[in-house]
């Protein structure tokens, strides 16, 4: 890798508490054969890069130092030999390896990049390049059908609150599970028929029977939304936010008759189309994005104090520049 200068980015020195992230320089990356160089403008913020940070596991394993982040949205300002020479300029949104993104410029490889749809903000491009995409492939993982009760565990998160939207507009009636009144309000706004706070007593009564649920959580919220299933039912498992995993397995969906969904991971042509359909729902004004909170480049540690505490709704951004 050669390198042009220095610029502004966060390093994980160590893994531990958000306090380890810390702001510096570091040598600027020069676009190789086949890449691009981009300015980022957003960092897209996930629990999986908390979890890293906190314990080292995760999609992107590695040892520190490093400068972490996958998600990023800018403009392409240099193009190397082997890419688009059209890419020059263009808004784009991409991903890296699971390192380099939270800094000021990225070389990333042209071929994964994608030019921003007319009509949609980078911000919220940036947001639905993950959970956009994530939402999309889950609801036509779920088939999700017109009239069913759909119930969304973490409502008011990132990938929650698009699944919403994409389970109304698929025409099912909507249960968000969600803790607290700030993230209850939210959910109700963008179109969900019942709001439950999962962390009060009784919270299953309101809810009622449904067809399928989307369990990103785990835990103890996981098994008390499986027994809410009906016979036919299904239950997507797309995460554990509470670290504790489903607490649901396939003898015991066999036995109340219902299918457990794990997405397995897509291919190259079907992540391009779910991204690519997310981003047009998304600049069509179908589908509304939740930036939460933002966050300067700097103040990357407050970020991810924010997500640790669950203190946040929809998604969190780093602002670069």
């Amino acid at each position: 890798m050669r390198y042009a200068g220095r610029m502004k980015a966060i390093w994980l020195r160590e893994f531990g508490g958000p306090e380890v992230l810390v702001a510096g320089d570091a040598d600027e990356p020069v676009a190789g054969p086949g890449q691009v160089m981009v300015e980022i403008a957003f960092v897209n913020v996930s629990f999986s890069e908390t979890a890293f940070r906190a314990t080292g596991r995760g999609p992107f394993p590695g040892d520190p130092p490093l400068i972490p982040g996958y998600g990023v949205g800018g403009t392409v300002t240099a193009v190397a030999e082997g890419a688009d020479p059209a890419l020059l300029g263009r808004r784009v949104v991409g991903g890296t390896r699971g390192r380099g993104a939270y800094a000021e410029r990225v070389a990333l490889d042209a071929a994964s990049v994608v030019p921003l749809p007319d009509g949609l903000a980078l911000d919220a491009a940036v947001a639905l390049f993950g959970d956009g995409r994530t939402a999309t492939k889950l609801t036509r993982t779920a088939a999700v059908q017109p009239g069913e009760r759909i119930l969304v565990e973490a409502a008011a998160g990132g990938v929650g609150t698009l699944l919403v939207q994409l389970a109304r507009a698929a025409g099912a009636t909507v249960i968000a599970a969600a803790g607290g009144q700030r993230k209850l309000a939210l959910v109700r706004e963008l179109g969900a028929d019942v709001a439950v706070d999962y962390r009060q007593p009784g919270w299953t009564a309101q809810a009622g029977a449904v067809d399928v649920v989307f369990d990103g959580v785990g835990g103890e919220l996981a098994h008390a939304a499986f027994k809410l299933l009906r016979p036919g039912g299904r239950m997507v498992s797309f995460g554990a936010s509470s670290g504790r995993g489903s607490a649901v397995d396939q003898a015991a969906a066999a036995a109340a008759g219902v299918t457990l969904l794990r997405p397995g991971m897509p291919t190259p042509q079907e992540l391009r189309a779910d991204i690519d359909s997310a981003l047009a729902e998304g600049a069509a004004g179908r589908l509304r994005v939740v930036i939460g909170q933002r966050f300067p480049l700097a103040r990357a540690a407050d970020a991810h104090a924010a997500i640790d505490a669950r203190q946040t709704v929809g998604r969190t951004l780093l602002e670069v520049g």
